[in-house]
């Protein structure tokens, strides 16, 4: 791994459910998505108009509705746990005990400080035990967790928790790659530098089998 990049063993950190969890308040969950849709609307309008911007324009009139529809249903979904994915898992009638990768899964979050995306690549890694999961699974499982404010450390570990749960065993590997525009397009404005945060629990903790799973995801195509 490029050593130039921020590397964050998640998994190294002693972290209690709560801390794993996105931070909500006690009454987050007593809106409907459409009164909450309702309320986002109407405080959007006023940061249009605090900003000077005519809301009487054709182009602009739309804009409240659309953010506070794309904010609820789209971007920040994975706040609802109602949206969560069923996960289907597999008894392993194959006898594979191997290590099992999925890489390059498409990252599309946003950072809780400035709510500007995080854009990335995650890869993940497990060895089953009496359970596999459909590959597509794990897709959801990440869209889920990233479908809200996040940070990367934080989203790590939630992607990580939710596998192990699964699938009822310890060895999991999550490793996330991405690109922060609230350092890219504000701020220092650095284009150029990436994060990286990973999680390695039970066989993924021996360091031969670590530097396997690397190997893997790093490989040149």
């Amino acid at each position: 791994m490029n050593s130039d990049y921020m590397v964050r063993d998640a998994m190294k950190i002693e972290l209690d459910g709560a801390l794993s969890d996105s931070p909500l308040h006690g009454s987050s969950l007593e809106l409907s998505d459409a009164e909450k849709m309702k309320k986002i609307e109407y405080y959007f309008t006023q940061i249009m108009d605090t900003l000077g911007l005519d809301l009487t324009d054709d182009s602009l009139k739309g804009t409240p509705k659309r953010v506070a529809k794309m904010y609820v249903k789209e971007i920040f979904r994975g706040l609802n746990p109602d949206n969560k994915p069923k996960i289907s898992v597999f008894a392993n009638k194959y006898g594979y005990r191997e290590m099992l990768v999925s890489k390059d899964i498409s990252l599309y979050s946003n950072c809780e400080h400035h709510f500007v995306p995080i854009i990335g690549k995650v890869a993940v890694g497990y060895f089953p035990g009496e359970y596999v999961i459909g590959l597509s699974k794990i897709n959801r499982l990440v869209q889920f967790y990233a479908k809200r404010p996040q940070v990367q450390e934080r989203l790590t570990v939630q992607i990580a928790e939710a596998l192990k749960s699964a699938l009822h065993i310890d060895n999991v590997a999550v490793v996330i790659e991405a690109d922060h525009l609230c350092v890219a397009s504000r701020g220092i404005k650095d284009t150029n530098s990436k994060t990286v945060t990973s999680s390695f629990s039970g066989k993924f903790e021996n360091e031969s089998v670590r530097q396997e799973f690397l190997s893997y995801i790093h490989e040149q195509k």
